[in-house]
């Protein structure tokens, strides 16, 4: 442009191809709580619990604080909880403070199948008992449902496929889970 006429939205260091308005940002900082992938964010205690002298008849053995911790506790198609963290294909995010939400992008369709529409016509050449066929009908879901999680300054999304109408009060009830984990 001109000196008559200056742009009127500068760059900020005026140089041309610089970001402009603070984009794009820096990756952030690591988050202040660092979580941890050996358990579930509590540290074992410095000596075991008191035993009783030797094991009980008739009862398994008890567990050993802290062994077996850190297996994955919440699969959510691709999401995994482990721990205090949440494993997912872009990295993993703390699990403290995770917002999640879940879509529901399916739909049930009722329709008349095409068997359905031949036995009624088959059937009705021969008796009048072919038309109860028409009375058949069949409910098919389509779509999927999307679950997001985001976290320490991340954010992952997956689909899930739905199977049938229940599928999303299924996938709502790991994510209610989830979220209470979260807490």
């Amino acid at each position: 442009m001109s000196d008559q006429q200056p742009n009127p939205y500068p760059s900020g260091n005026g140089s041309p191809g610089s970001p402009s308005y603070g984009y794009p940002q820096p990756y952030p900082a690591p988050p202040a709580y660092q979580p941890t992938v050996g358990g579930a964010g509590i540290p074992s205690p410095a000596q075991p619990p008191a035993m009783p002298p030797g094991p009980v008849p008739g009862y398994p053995p008890a567990p050993v604080a802290g062994a077996g911790a850190g297996g994955a506790g919440l699969t959510i198609g691709d999401i995994t909880i482990a721990g205090d963290q949440i494993i997912t294909p872009s990295g993993t995010m703390p699990l403290r403070g995770a917002m999640w939400n879940a879509t529901d992008f399916s739909r049930t369709e009722t329709k008349m199948p095409t068997h359905a529409i031949v036995l009624a016509i088959v059937f009705f050449l021969f008796c009048l008992l072919g038309l109860l066929f028409l009375l058949m009908k069949e409910k098919v879901t389509t779509g999927f449902i999307q679950v997001t999680v985001t976290s320490g300054g991340r954010h992952h999304s997956t689909m899930i496929p739905a199977t049938d109408q229940n599928t999303f009060h299924w996938v709502m009830s790991m994510v209610n889970q989830a979220r209470s984990l979260s807490i």
